[in-house]
Formats: C-alpha cells, structure tokens, sequence
C-alpha cells in the first residue's frame, strides 16, 4: 500500500468513527429518535469508533514520522549536492588557474549576477568586470555565461551534453 492510500485510508475511518460519535451526541442533544440498539451493542460500536479514531492517530503520527525522515534525507542529500557541486566549482577553477578576483566575478557570474551588480559587490568599475568575465571566458574555453554553467552542469550530471549533429 503507497502512503497516499494508506493516508487516505485512515483519514475515512478517523471521518467515519467520528462522523458516528458526532451522530450520536446530535441525536441525543436533539431527541432525534432512531431504531434502538441494546446498550451493550451501543457501547461496543462507541468503543469500536474510539479505537479507530486512535487507530488514526497512531497511523497519522506513523506517517508523519515517514515524511519527516524523507524530508530530512531530501535535505541531506542536497547538501551533499551542493558540497559536490563546491567542489567542481572550485576544481574547475584551479584548472583555469583564476586569480582570486577572477574566482569572486566567475562565482557571481554562476550565481547570475550582471556585470553592474557584480562591480558594485566588487568595489570596481564595469569595464574591470567585463574585462575579468572575458579573461574567466577565455581561460574556461567557452564563449558566454550559459556555457560556463553548462560546464558545471555536465560535471555534476557526470554526462556530457551532446550536440544536436552528435545525436543525429
């Protein structure tokens, strides 16, 4: 059973003990009259509503601590990832030897910062970024931002891109 349905299942039974104790107190509260059972019957079907409504509690606190765990794996994971995608970065940028300015602009530049934003960050003028970004580009072998992400992005999908007359 998928923990949607097993969810699902518990959330019915929880509405419907409920919706019968909710029955009966109205009715009680309201005179309403309905075909008498033996009160030993009654009392059998309201502890039988109890224990599926904490039957339903159980089960929702079961699933609860799933999804916590799952999220809290999700979470580790992407840490990992983005440890891993750190180290690509930082690898890849000691095999273009960039200097230390050219690493800030190269980072920001993966973060998609413009030119402008980046020279305010940087305390330089535009032409000084651009002039970094070209030298980033050139010493990367790639001719644009989107290339340089590209490069990263293969790296960590450990698949190279294949051009359209490759696949052809």
């Amino acid at each position: 059973m998928t923990p949607r349905a097993g969810f699902a299942l518990l959330m019915l039974l929880q509405l419907g003990c409920g919706g019968f104790l909710l029955l009966d107190i109205l009715a009680s509260l309201f005179g309403i009259q309905y075909r008498p059972l033996s009160w030993a019957l009654m009392e059998l079907i309201q502890i039988g509503a109890v224990l599926g409504l904490l039957l339903g509690v159980g089960g929702s606190i079961l699933l609860m601590r799933q999804a916590t765990r799952r999220q809290q794996d999700a979470e580790s994971r992407l840490r990992l990832a983005s440890g891993a995608f750190m180290e690509v970065i930082e690898e890849r940028f000691a095999d273009w030897a960039l200097s230390p300015a050219e690493r800030d602009v190269a980072m920001f530049l993966i973060k998609g910062l413009s030119t402008a934003e980046i020279a305010v960050l940087r305390h330089t003028s535009e032409g000084t970024v651009k002039a970094q970004t070209n030298a980033i580009y050139r010493k990367a072998g790639v001719s644009g931002r989107a290339q340089l992400l590209s490069l990263f992005i293969e790296d960590l999908l450990d698949e190279p891109v294949r051009r359209a007359e490759d696949a052809a």
